[in-house]
């Protein structure tokens, strides 16, 4: 009986999610469908999920890949900022969470609450001084400008000592007694067994760096510099709105971060369950 009970709840929790997850689906669909329809159509009944066969047609996609050289510039602005962003941010990121995490040194427990503060604090309140700080250091309108305060990101160092703490020391001693260095210890005995965190960290990072645009905004002058949220925000104007290249533009932002979703997805869920805890 008590089998039947659990085989009937765990029944019900797979339709309960499977619902919700057919419901969180329909924006994407309807964007989709939209992005084939005309500028026209759009106009006329905005984005929906029903849609006349006849009235769809690939002239959006087919407008992208063919004369909107501009797209693709701010395409690769996207692709150059996110990936650079995943790899440093992983690289120090971790460094500074298992360091706070597995070192004993002074003040380390007071570094660790400054992190937490800074998490704590709005981005917004955070923004000019880091403006001042991009203008001082002459990084405006650069890459390096836009990736800086992702760099080194709070959340990520926070998600890092959670999982370093639940790695066993006894794995450094062991490698310090063969004369392993620390920088050799890290890269070669715990960063293999942190592999779950880097994971759902790149996945994390990647998104928010991805999807930031007012960070950018503030930080891009030119053109040819925008990411893909700037750079599709300026189809909307007051002289005209392209609606239909910025819907078609739009699921094509989409494709990254679903293959690095489907890339990182074996290790994205237990990297947040062990991270999340301690031990």
């Amino acid at each position: 009986m008590e089998r039947k009970s659990a085989s009937l709840y765990k029944w019900l929790a797979t339709l309960a999610f499977a619902l919700i997850s057919f419901i969180a689906l329909f924006p994407i669909l309807g964007l989709i469908i939209s992005s084939f329809r005309s500028s026209s159509e759009l106009m006329r009944n905005g984005m929906s999920l029903t849609f006349n066969l006849s009235e769809l047609n690939i002239n959006n996609y087919s407008y992208i890949f063919t004369q909107a050289s501009e797209y693709w510039n701010w395409y690769g602005n996207s692709l150059i900022i996110s990936t650079l962003t995943i790899v440093l941010s992983l690289f120090f990121s971790s460094m500074v969470g298992y360091a706070l995490a597995l070192y004993e040194f002074k003040g380390r427990n007071v570094l660790f609450v400054l992190v937490l503060f800074i998490i704590m604090v709005p981005f917004e309140i955070l923004m000019l001084p880091l403006y001042q700080l991009m203008i001082n250091i002459q990084l405006i309108d650069t890459y390096f400008g836009v990736m800086m305060p992702l760099i080194v990101a709070p959340i990520a160092v926070f998600f890092f000592r959670q999982y370093a703490l639940g790695l066993p020391k006894a794995l450094m001693d062991a490698a310090r007694i063969d004369g392993c260095t620390e920088y050799g210890v890290f890269f070669k005995i715990m960063m293999p067994l942190m592999l779950p965190s880097f994971a759902a960290m790149a996945i994390l990072q990647g998104l928010n760096s991805w999807n930031n645009f007012l960070w950018p905004l503030l930080v891009l002058r030119s053109n040819d510099m925008f990411t893909l949220p700037i750079g599709l925000a300026t189809l909307l104007t007051p002289y005209g709105n392209n609606y239909d290249v910025l819907i078609a533009g739009s699921v094509m932002t989409i494709i990254p971060i679903v293959i690095l979703f489907l890339f990182f997805q074996k290790y994205f869920v237990s990297g947040l369950t062990v991270g999340g805890v301690k031990g």
